[in-house]
Formats: C-alpha cells, sequence, structure tokens
C-alpha cells in the first residue's frame, strides 16, 4: 500500500475565501477536467473505497468555486444511492476528558473488528480564528494508520451553518465510500454540540469524575442531547470515582428529558489507557440502532434530520441572496444606525428595509 493510499493522507478542508486552487495553471487543468470529468470512473473508484477519489470528491465540495461545487454537488447526487448504511456518532465531552485519545481507541477497535471508521470533525470556533485543527487530528497517529480509517478535519472557516453542511455532505461521502461508522467530533463549545446532535443517530458525552464539581460548569441543555454519558480515564485509582461518578450521573438523569424517545440514556465508564470498557460502548449504541429501527424512531430522526438540513439550507442562501445583492449591506448599515440613536424602532427599521430593497 502507497504512503496516499494510508489515512494519513489528509486534505485540509478549503477556507471560504479561497477558490479552491493554488495557481492559474492549476485552474486551467480543474476546468478541462470538468468537461472531460468521467462522474461514472469517479463513483466507481468512491465505492470501491479509493482515499485519494474520496479527499478530491471532498474538496470539491468544501470549494468556494462555483464550478467545483456544480461538480462536487452532481457527484454527490450520483452517490446517494449508497449512503445512509452507517452508524452515526456524535462525540462530544467537556475541556480535558480526553476526546482525541478516546477516539483513537475506540476507533482502532472498530478496525480490528472489521468496521471501516470515518472521523470527522466540526469546528465552528474555527471561522472565527481562521485556524485548522489538523494538527489535533495529526495526534492520533495510531488511528491514522489503519488502512479502513479515514481522518477528515472540518473546513477551515465559514459559519457554523457552513460548516454544517460541509460535514454533513462529507459523512455521506464517507457512507459510500464504505465507511459504516462514522465519528464526528465537536471541537467547538456551545452551538457545535446542537449542530452534530442533528446530524447524528448517537450522541455521546465525554466527562471526567468528580461529577459535582464538573456540573457547576455544564449546561443542563448538553446533558439532555446526550443518549450515553461516559465517565472517561476509568483506570488505576480512579475508577472507584469513575464509578462513583457515573453512579451520580445516572441519578441526575433521571431528572431530565432524555435525548431520545423510548431510551434511557445510559451512564458508562472506560479506559483508553487501559483499553477497557469499549467493547460495552459498541454493544450499548448497537441496542440503541436495534431498538431504533424496531420503534421506527432510527429512521424517522434520520428524515427529520434531513427536512431540517434542507431548511436551514433555504435560509442560509436567503441571507447570502440578500447580502450578495448591490446597496444592502450599505442600506443595513445606515439602519442600524437610525436604530442605535433612537430615531427609528427594530420593527420599524425592518419595514423600511424591505421597502426599500423592493422597491430597487
Amino acid at each position: 500500500m502507497s504512503e496516499h493510499k494510508s489515512a494519513l493522507f489528509v486534505q485540509p478542508g478549503v477556507a471560504a475565501n479561497h477558490d479552491g486552487m493554488q495557481s492559474t495553471k492549476r485552474r486551467k487543468f480543474v476546468k478541462k477536467k470538468k468537461q472531460q470529468l468521467d462522474y461514472e470512473a469517479a463513483v466507481a473508484d468512491i465505492l470501491q473505497g479509493d482515499k485519494i477519489r474520496l479527499a478530491k470528491a471532498i474538496t470539491l465540495l468544501e470549494s468556494a468555486n462555483r464550478e467545483h461545487k456544480v461538480l462536487g454537488q452532481e457527484l454527490l447526487k450520483r452517490l446517494l444511492p449508497h449512503t445512509g448504511k452507517s452508524i452515526r456518532i456524535g462525540i462530544t465531552g467537556v475541556p480535558g476528558a480526553g476526546k482525541s485519545t478516546f477516539i483513537e481507541t475506540f476507533g482502532k477497535m472498530l478496525c480490528d473488528q472489521g468496521h471501516k471508521v470515518a472521523v470527522l470533525a466540526i469546528d465552528p470556533s474555527s471561522s472565527i480564528t481562521g485556524g485548522s485543527i489538523l494538527g489535533d487530528k495529526t495526534r492520533m497517529e495510531e488511528l491514522s494508520r489503519e488502512k479502513n480509517a479515514f481522518i477528515r478535519p472540518s473546513p477551515s472557516a465559514g459559519t457554523l451553518g457552513g460548516v454544517h453542511r460541509k460535514t454533513r455532505e462529507t459523512m455521506l461521502l464517507c457512507e459510500a465510500a464504505g465507511y459504516d461508522v462514522i465519528l464526528i467530533e465537536t471541537v467547538g463549545v456551545g452551538q457545535s454540540e446542537t449542530a452534530v446532535r442533528n446530524m447524528v443517530d448517537f450522541f455521546l458525552l465525554l466527562v471526567l469524575t468528580g461529577a459535582g464539581d464538573e456540573l457547576q460548569g455544564m449546561k443542563k441543555g448538553i446533558m439532555e442531547l446526550a443518549d450515553a454519558i461516559l465517565v472517561h480515564k476509568a483506570d488505576g485509582e480512579n475508577l472507584r470515582n469513575a464509578k462513583k461518578t457515573a453512579m451520580e450521573y445516572r441519578q441526575i438523569l433521571h431528572l431530565l428529558q432524555p435525548a431520545t424517545p423510548g431510551w434511557t440514556t445510559k451512564t458508562l465508564f472506560a479506559s483508553s489507557y487501559d483499553k477497557t470498557g469499549f467493547e460495552f460502548i459498541f454493544d450499548t449504541i448497537r441496542e440503541f440502532k436495534r431498538q431504533g429501527l424496531e420503534n421506527h424512531v432510527w429512521n424517522e430522526r434520520r428524515n427529520l434530520q434531513t427536512t431540517e438540513w434542507f431548511r436551514t439550507m433555504i435560509l442560509d442562501h436567503l441571507v447570502d441572496d440578500f447580502y450578495n445583492k448591490p446597496g444592502n449591506k450599505q442600506t443595513v448599515a445606515s439602519l442600524e444606525q437610525d436604530i442605535l440613536n433612537g430615531s427609528l424602532t427594530v420593527a420599524q427599521g425592518i419595514e423600511q428595509l424591505f421597502a426599500r430593497t423592493k422597491d430597487e
């Protein structure tokens, strides 16, 4: 197996202010390829698990270049019949909970069992800093060397909605490439948990020992998103505390609304250092799927997520379309100043804004 066929071959996302190419010569090459693109060959390669072709397809979808988007969307449409067969698992955690270590250990166990694992990340904070999470992903050195693993960082810029869209589309391409377990990690904080919850089947929250202290800084809403709460780093002298913490969370969860109808949120503990507890985690997820399929919650959730995604994309498109029209940004800025000066109420400002834009 060549170096570029390994999962270590990770292509970073394309920034929103970049056309996805590095030179004029490269742009001409892509245009030429656009006219001669063999979709059947591309689809066949991805279905056979070709990581290079998969990475290039993801890059097309992430690109801000309109021509690349058209290519990527057409390819995605042709692959849609081959998607939806994975278990989609969202993973979040309190600071210091060891998400990357957990994902590497969990992913390696799944690969050893014959699964194909894709690790994706959603990082809305990068839209502010412009930074990349590639360094964080390459810390999963052992998992990145697995032939049945694929690690992909999120785009390096863009709104939360934009990152959400690109992560969803990347997930679909990975499913078409045969990855039957998709792990989506939240790297940012706040709204990213809700964004990931809205694109996965099972949502796992990683915590540490000392539930009492930890809960002081944890929002109730995040706990209500979880289908399981995992006390991580349950090893050595910390094992007893981990079991105690799991019991404390179990008591607290009785007071909260469950994340999934018909499912009781589980409390688990595991150690990436000792590699213990991971079999039970995946058994729990499989039982969750079995119950979900039996009571139809599994498919209902996926259908609801797809329709919500569509509606969110409509809103995103309307906002982009509005601000891209000449003069609208200046009109908004002018009305904002009038509102701040007290010469207009917010409702009056909205009325004037749309009256002006309608007349133009």
